[in-house]
């Protein structure tokens, strides 16, 4: 029997529930993130570095908007070093996460908000979404989503959406790759609840190196890569319960019983 754990904080929620952990943007109705944010999403997201019984992150959010973007106040000269050390934190963190982080994405997902959404793991999206980068237009440009566009959605649509600040629809950010799942309004929350039940009903090491697999290897010669998944595959995955019982499962014909270890 799983029990329901809630940490309290002012501008977000964080939700344990066996496996599942749930960061909820709650300052709404466009979830602005400032400084003080940023920091209370760090202090949630460190608490979950090197759980090992983690099955997945969920991020999603209050209000009209998963987020709106970070304060345009924090970048003022006395504040903007401080703001993107912060702010850059996020991600840091979320890097340190070996579990699958899945963004639920229902309103607009602009600036810095598009950044958090775009660098999870799994990015699943209601119809009336929306995603943009209209940092240009203010003069700036969006670090994280200058790094990270160009492996998401190729060099060229990334420049794209960096250089022009567009906001576009679900529909198009499925269709180019950033989205990998959109559903209905009326079904989103279902929807995204299944998903993720999916997740659940998996072993959380095996979901954890599976993870670890695809993101190490990223960007490495064929050679270095597939040695880098034999490793990881011969002298972490099995050595795990959850990987010899499945396999045994399979064979005896029955439904896995996961140990999570």
């Amino acid at each position: 029997m799983w029990v329901k754990e809630m940490a309290n904080y002012e501008t977000i929620k964080l939700d344990r529930e066996g496996g599942i952990a749930t960061l909820t943007l709650d300052k709404p109705p466009l979830n602005v993130l400032d400084i003080a944010m940023m920091e209370e999403m760090n202090e949630a997201l460190k608490g979950l570095v090197g759980d090992t019984t983690l099955k997945a992150l969920v991020i999603r959010a209050e209000g009209k908007a998963f987020s709106a973007g970070v304060d345009i106040s924090d970048h003022t000269e006395d504040k903007v070093e401080d703001m993107i050390r912060i702010f850059h934190d996020i991600f840091r963190n979320m890097t340190r996460i070996h579990a699958p982080i899945v963004a639920a994405v229902k309103g607009a997902a602009l600036g810095g908000g598009c950044e958090v959404a775009l660098f999870c793991d799994i990015l699943l999206a209601s119809e009336k979404a929306k995603f943009g980068q209209p940092e240009i237009q203010v003069g700036v440009f969006p670090p994280i989503a200058a790094m990270a566009l160009p492996h998401l959605v190729g060099r060229g649509k990334a420049l794209e959406l960096v250089l022009t600040g567009d906001i576009i629809r679900a529909d198009e950010a499925h269709r180019i790759g950033l989205v990998n799942q959109v559903y209905t309004i009326e079904e989103f929350d279902d929807r995204v609840d299944g998903y993720v039940a999916k997740l659940a009903s998996l072993s959380a090491p095996v979901l954890q190196l599976t993870k670890r697999s695809v993101t190490e290897s990223m960007g490495r010669p064929f050679d270095e890569a597939l040695s880098v998944v034999e490793r990881i595959y011969m002298d972490e995955l099995m050595e795990t319960e959850d990987a010899h019982e499945g396999l045994a499962a399979f064979l005896q014909k029955r439904g896995p019983v996961w140990k999570d270890r």
